[in-house]
């Protein structure tokens, strides 16, 4: 039987963001005959398939999700040493510009830039809220260096330019009011959130999260549309309505508000990824490496 290698985990690992072997061999500029044999050779080690085959693409089985769950802290050790290794810990230092969008902001982003400013303090990070769209266009544009953005998977977006590293599979819950009928519910159907009202955002771009949950009335009540998800929260929170919230921001509900899962026969998955140009910086090697770490302790939490 083979054994576990740390090539093999990165491959698995990056097959899993991108969704397909062609893909993982475009980011790893591997062919994609390369990607095959590690994933065969991982799964001779794990003794299981990794990996379902599905019409366009692959999804990892029970198995892939275990290595992956256990992969992604060991890479994320191997890199940090190789930084310290190759002398990096002296030399990062400049500006780092980083957009990200409004709930990544509320929790994710900010504690990764607390463990980046621990371990390298000569960095400076500057940072730009917006939407996914947004924040692709100023990356691709030159006017960030890092995005954090997040997926979804019927939003087809044109990434094949771009690095990207997954941070966290997520999921959207909806927020209702602390007093509302439905607070005390771990889970609530569809049918049931029909009547709203609704508090949405009004960024555009089509942007789920800043809409209602999709197939619940034909003609939504919405109460209140507005920008800033604070704003959104505290209209929720004094009982104006329910808004769709990512499992990614389910630290900063503020007093007044719960969380339930939505019972949806589609369920809704929203995935958070940090995107780059090909070529990074060895700052942005760091800052990506605080945000997976970061990521993986909010996703042993929202569990």
């Amino acid at each position: 039987m083979a054994d576990l290698t740390l090539l093999g985990m990165r491959v698995v690992s990056e097959v899993a963001a991108h969704g397909s072997f062609s893909a993982a061999a475009d980011a790893l500029g591997y062919t994609q005959s390369d990607v095959s044999r590690q994933v065969a050779a991982m799964e001779d080690a794990a003794g299981s398939p990794l990996f379902e085959r599905l019409a366009r693409g692959v999804r990892p089985t029970g198995a892939g999700l275990v290595l992956l769950r256990h992969a992604g802290p060991v890479l994320d050790r191997v890199d940090s040493a190789m930084l310290e290794l190759g002398g990096l810990q002296d030399r990062l230092e400049g500006r780092l510009a980083l957009g990200a969008f409004p709930s990544a902001l509320g929790a994710l982003v900010p504690r990764a830039l607390a463990r980046l400013h621990s371990r390298y303090p000569a960095i400076v990070v500057t940072l730009r809220e917006g939407t996914t769209p947004a924040q692709l266009r100023r990356l691709r544009a030159g006017r960030l260096e890092l995005a954090v953005i997040a997926l979804d998977p019927d939003a087809h977006l044109p990434l094949d330019d771009l690095r990207i590293d997954l941070l966290l599979e997520g999921r959207l819950l909806v927020a209702v009011p602390a007093t509302h009928h439905l607070a005390q519910r771990g889970t609530v159907d569809v049918i049931e959130l029909r009547d709203g009202p609704w508090i949405v955002g009004d960024a555009g771009g089509g942007d789920p999260l800043l809409g209602i949950w999709p197939g619940t009335a034909p003609a939504p009540r919405i109460a209140h549309s507005v920008r800033d998800w604070p704003a959104r929260l505290g209209l929720v929170a004094a009982g104006l309505g329910l808004a769709v919230v990512p499992s990614i921001a389910a630290s900063t509900i503020p007093s007044g508000v719960r969380l339930v899962a939505v019972n949806d026969t589609q369920p809704i998955r929203r995935s958070v990824a940090a995107v780059t140009r090909p070529e990074r910086s060895p700052s942005a090697s760091a800052l990506i490496q605080a945000l997976r770490q970061e990521a993986a302790l909010i996703a042993e939490t929202t569990r």
